[in-house]
């Protein structure tokens, strides 16, 4: 069936060279050979997958080659992950039209855009797209999406293109859709496109490895490793010249290493930071060829694929990474570092290869590559989903409905649902408020732009420098962790150094102040229902954004706190917030059992109260308390799992504290008198052998407690109760009268002796027993036997100590009585002991006194 176009007539094509200019139509770039095939696949289909390796001109051929084959008359959006990517490379397209950025091509990223109305490709970071998605989703004036660096699968990528899939299916069956991979790893992307994989082989120069003779021990300072070896591969290098690219994992480790290679290079060696906070003056020139000299870059993984750093001969690799990962302790997702993967790696030497033969140094040893993963994670495998949770709601559609290429855990995603409908995002049944809406508007994780929109006018400045904040990483090194030091430093960063000894990153303040007056900004244009509170401190802000962090002080001298969502964190005993009855604690390290406080401040209990009045309630509580070694039983003011109030719960009803006391009992263990310990014996004989009789075993007891044990539990309140409490007429009630008669019938309980007494019988051995006094059994010609099996009888002296134990007691009478009859007679001379004991009369008695 022939693709429709979405419009009546589709653009002219243009002219090769107005597109590509007689400059670049005479550099060829490996992705040439590849454009035929994919434009001729794009022009039957609509859809494809073209794999090539860093470097082969992909991000800026590709879409100049669909603009000129006349492919859409629509716009042409291309997503790129990081921005500045997207800004390089739509300023490298209008570079090849002889143009400025904003006219054929333009970009919008955050905070910046250049655009017109003739503009046909238009360069975009992820998330840009998923608005325009949920603002229109036929997306109206766009022709095709191509999503670049697919491989790195970025949360927002992902969520892009099940989005565009839906699209293209149910209302745009004429939209492009064009993934493009630098790995190798493409064919899973092409399967769940339902397109064809286009690959280009790429066109690099021999690159040489050298590896470290013996690995960085656990301890060893890793940027001061780096340097070392930048300084070797620098002088190493010297006579082929060309640039270093350094790769880092992230500003921090840049900035050391940039401070530490300031005297240890030559004079013609200058070094250049790039990473994505960087200002673009300062990208732009790590990126543009050295004027003179020698240019040192060092980067993050943005100089991976997504950039061209014109020059570079030498690559020397730190061998780590900075991923997005849920961190349960922020509540957020943080980048964490680790180590690269093979394909990471590959990808990082390759760009030693681009303009002639080069040398990649790399920070760990030969032996160690084969540990490394083989490609990086998708980010929606491990990244924190309540932002996915919140578009997937506004779309309204579940996970399971779109195209994924990773589904999202379950497990974490149902945590993000909990958590936007305990922001307002979603109502009970799990739709999208307006709250949410407005939510999903602002550039910000929901938590933050929750407080953000709480915030009254009044409170816009102080809530949008917040917001900033928490979304930027921690400005102060070595410093308590009370949020008002760092508000303080961002009021006035000058003042803030001369009067506190802590280490301020100032270019992360200015970040965080700039993006706190574009957040403001925001504010105002943003459009919730939700109340509005007025006269909010920052602490009251702080509770707003993180309700389900709010923290209360537990009993004893080390400052442990429970919070309000469940978890247990705990701040450094010379903390100046360690005496804080109550805190909210902004960041900590995840650690699930009990997380270490790094930010927090104190917030007051009249705050909690006016703050969660609607999420705060009583609650009775009767349960055991192991401590106590008691049922307690409470009547509480909370607000989650934590307690503003507590009182005695008067007059509880029976049922409960019965109910509370089963958990007392798994806590203490049975305890079985002789009695039930020998009916619980008997009860498991019987069903060993196939009767249809419960489960007695310890086992057994314990997992049906509510069934036999909780009726008869009526006054058990204390571990001193249940010691003096008897559990066989409970054990007796658990049998039905028909399973009584079988075990009494079966298994007695009691052996009856010529006397008329009951001996109780111990079915806790192989073999049943008794314990009988041997006079006692005078008479008896048939050893004692329980459903065919002889019981095994100790026959006990009159003072009852054993003297025979027998499971044939004629043959005892017959055999050996005659040498117990002589042991016994000069023992115990005043007691009866006949020849013949079979003849005899059994007794309990002495001989009666001649007279």
């Amino acid at each position: 069936m022939p693709r429709q176009a979405h419009s009546a007539a589709a653009a002219a094509p243009l002219d090769p060279a107005r597109v590509f200019g007689d400059k670049a139509a005479m550099t060829r770039l490996p992705i040439d050979d590849a454009l035929p095939d994919l434009i001729a696949a794009l022009r039957t289909g609509g859809r494809a997958v073209l794999q090539a390796p860093p470097g082969a001109g992909k991000t800026t051929k590709v879409p100049l080659a669909m603009l000129e084959a006349g492919l859409c008359d629509g716009r042409i959006i291309m997503l790129e992950p990081r921005r500045l990517a997207a800004r390089a490379a739509a300023e490298r397209m209008a570079e090849t039209l002889g143009e400025r950025p904003g006219e054929t091509v333009g970009y919008r990223i955050r905070g910046e855009a250049k655009v017109s109305k003739s503009t046909r490709i238009e360069v975009v970071t992820e998330g840009i797209l998923t608005r325009m998605l949920q603002s229109d989703p036929d997306l109206p004036g766009v022709g095709a999406v191509i999503f670049d660096e697919f491989h790195e699968r970025s949360l927002n990528a992902d969520l892009g293109l099940a989005l565009c899939l839906e699209v293209a299916g149910a209302l745009r069956d004429d939209l492009i859709l064009l993934a493009m991979s630098a790995t190798l790893d493409a064919a899973p992307v092409s399967a769940l496109m339902e397109a064809p994989l286009i690959t280009s082989e790429g066109r690099s120069f021999p690159v040489e490895t050298r590896w470290l003779d013996t690995p960085l021990g656990p301890k060893a300072r890793r940027t001061d490793a780096l340097v070392d070896l930048v300084t070797r591969a620098e002088a190493e290098t010297r006579k082929d010249s060309g640039g270093i690219l350094v790769f880092l994992p992230g500003e921090g480790e840049i900035r050391r290493a940039a401070a530490a290679l300031e005297n240890r290079l030559p004079g013609n060696c200058t070094v250049h930071p790039l990473f994505g906070a960087l200002p673009f003056a300062q990208q732009r020139a790590a990126i543009q060829p050295a004027k003179s000299g020698r240019k040192v870059v060092l980067a993050t993984s943005i100089a991976e694929t997504s950039l061209t750093i014109d020059g570079v001969r030498v690559v020397v690799d730190m061998g780590q990474s900075r991923r997005a990962r849920f961190d349960p302790g922020s509540g957020m997702s943080r980048l964490v570092t680790e180590k690269v993967t093979r394909a990471e790696a590959t990808q990082r030497q390759g760009r030693a290869g681009r303009v002639s033969e080069g040398v990649c140094y790399r920070l760990w040893t030969k032996g160690e590559e084969g540990a490394l993963a083989a490609f990086p994670p998708a980010e929606i495998a491990s990244a924190d989903l309540a932002s996915l949770a919140l578009e997937l709601a506004l779309w309204g559609a579940a996970a399971e409905e779109l195209a994924f290429l990773t589904p999202p855990p379950e497990g974490a995603l149902q945590e993000a649902r909990n958590l936007l409908t305990l922001l307002g995002a979603l109502d009970a049944q799990g739709r999208i408020t307006t709250h949410g809406k407005a939510l999903s508007a602002l550039p910000l994780h929901p938590r933050l732009g929750h407080m953000l929109l709480r915030a009254g006018p009044d409170q816009a400045a102080p809530a949008a420098t917040l917001a900033a904040l928490l979304a930027e990483r921690d400005p102060l090194r070595g410093a308590p962790s009370d949020l008002m030091l760092r508000l303080e430093a961002l009021k006035d960063p000058k003042a803030f150094q001369r009067k506190r000894p802590y280490q301020l990153a100032l270019p992360v303040v200015e970040r965080i102040r700039a993006e706190a007056r574009r957040l403001q900004q925001q504010q105002r244009k943003a459009r919730s229902d939700a109340p509005v509170v007025s006269d909010l401190s920052a602490t009251g802000l702080a509770a707003l954004a993180y309700p389900d962090r709010i923290g209360q002080r537990r009993k004893g001298d080390t400052p442990r706190y429970v919070l309000s969502g469940g978890k247990g964190a705990v701040l450094s005993p010379e903390d100046t917030l360690a005496a804080a009855p109550f805190i909210v604690a902004l960041d900590t390290d995840g650690n699930p059992r009990e997380a270490k406080i790094r930010m927090a401040v104190q917030i007051a209990l009249a705050d909690i109260r006016a703050l969660f009045a609607d999420q705060i309630r009583w609650q009775d509580s009767c349960a055991w308390s192991k401590r106590d070694r008691r049922v307690v039983a409470r009547s509480q003011e909370r607000l989650g799992s934590i307690v503003l109030d507590d009182r005695i719960w008067k007059d509880v009803p029976t049922e409960a504290i019965a109910e509370a006391m089963l958990d007392g009992v798994r806590d203490l263990g049975l305890r079985l008198s002789g009695a039930a310990a020998r009916l619980v014996a008997r009860v498991e004989l019987l069903r060993a052998d196939g009767h249809d009789l419960p489960d007695f075993s310890e086992d057994g007891l314990m997992a049906t407690l509510a069934d036999w044990l909780l009726p008869m539990l009526t006054g058990v309140k204390t571990a001193q109760d249940w010691k003096q409490f008897d559990l066989l007429p409970a054990l007796r009630a658990a049998l039905s009268w028909e399973q009584t008669q079988l075990l009494d019938r079966e298994a007695p309980g009691h052996f009856v002796t010529p006397l008329g007494r009951k001996i109780p019988i111990d079915y806790g051995e192989e073999v049943p027993e008794i314990a009988v006094r041997l006079q006692e059994m005078f008479g008896v010609t048939r050893h004692p036997a329980v459903g065919g099996v002889p019981l095994k009888v100790t026959l006990l002296s009159p003072a009852q100590r054993p003297i025979q134990i027998t499971r044939d007691l004629p043959g005892f009478w017959a055999g050996s009585y005659a040498d117990v009859r002589k042991d016994m007679r000069a023992q115990y001379p005043k007691h009866p002991w006949p020849e013949d004991p079979t003849a005899a009369d059994p007794t309990l008695r002495a001989n009666r006194r001649k007279s």
